[in-house]
């Protein structure tokens, strides 16, 4: 692979926002801020999801899972970003970009499979909850679990594999913070016409695909909930459904404009835009919207605190 790529075995230089050099230490600033967050809050509902019976649920197995991804995402992105922020060396080796490259769209890909399996276990609590136990079962919860990871870095390894494998002809300069597809198919001296629509037919394949599944799932959800007459039960529904679909959103909405288009379709900075926005608000928003709107989580966080301070106190 370095073979063919010649002079990109001594590494790649990460413009990051180096054009731009008055935002780079405002930048970096939010940038910690924002990590040191999402680590807490995502680090919080692992915890509160191993620690609390109450939560050893097919539901929070799927929620813990989803933190566990946005750790290693912000964790595989966010340091390098900040050390290219401070520091004048801007540069990330070969195999690193290769790492950071697999993990960040294997991650993307275990989140889009594992988003319409947490929108098929709203589906069966709400509408078939008499038999939910039955449906979402121990052994299902982990095949669909290990469905999503083996599905999400298997195409990854695929990706990574064509993309890093394009002659650069000495190319090194990635206008970007991070190594990402479009990116590097940008800094390729080869046609890419058959990368960009594979890549097109695989972000079909895991993000209107997925998407479609959720929302099909959830107008089976609404139509359920409209039916139960009590005001309460309603209202217990649609907050429990409400944060996922959220999160579906804001997650769905980024990556679409992000792959389902072709490279040349919008600025750089637009680009650096967006996938700042998926890196780092995204894996910041989702222990926010969880842990807000969520009674199960709060009690848990407040049982948490309470045990915690009640042994110091002893």
């Amino acid at each position: 692979m370095e073979r063919a790529n010649g002079s990109t075995s001594s590494g790649f230089l990460l413009l990051g926002f180096s054009d731009r050099p008055q935002l780079e230490t405002p930048l970096f600033v939010v940038i910690l801020m924002g990590y040191v967050l999402s680590c807490l809050g995502n680090g919080t509902i692992i915890l509160l999801s191993l620690w609390d019976p109450r939560l050893h649920t097919p539901m929070y197995c799927f929620l813990s899972n989803l933190s566990f991804m946005d750790l290693c995402l912000t964790t595989c992105t966010v340091p390098q970003t900040l050390a290219n922020l401070k520091g004048r060396d801007k540069t990330i080796t070969y195999g690193g970009c290769v790492t950071q490259l697999l993990i960040a769209l294997g991650l993307g890909g275990v989140e889009c499979v594992l988003l319409s399996v947490m929108a098929y276990d709203r589906y069966a609590a709400v509408c078939r909850p008499l038999h939910y136990l039955i449906i979402m079962h121990p052994q299902l919860c982990l095949r669909l679990v290990l469905t999503a990871w083996l599905t999400g870095f298997g195409n990854s390894v695929l990706q990574t594999a064509l993309t890093m494998t394009l002659p650069l002809c000495g190319r090194n300069q990635v206008d970007h913070f991070f190594c990402e597809v479009p990116v590097m198919l940008k800094l390729a001296c080869a046609d890419t016409s058959f990368n960009e629509a594979e890549l097109f037919a695989v972000s079909v394949f895991f993000l209107v695909v997925p998407l479609s599944l959720i929302l099909v799932s959830y107008g089976h959800i609404t139509r359920a909930v409209l039916k139960i007459k009590s005001a309460r039960g309603r209202r217990k529904a649609f907050g429990t459904c409400g944060s996922h679909l959220m999160v579906v959103v804001i997650f769905f909405g980024t990556l679409i404009s992000m792959y389902l288009q072709p490279p040349s379709s919008y600025s750089q900075d637009v680009n650096k835009s967006i996938a700042l926005f998926y890196t780092l608000v995204t894996p910041l928003l989702n222990p926010l919207i969880y842990t807000l709107r969520n009674k199960e989580v709060k009690g848990a966080l407040r049982r948490l605190v309470r045990g915690t301070t009640g042994s110091r106190g002893s």
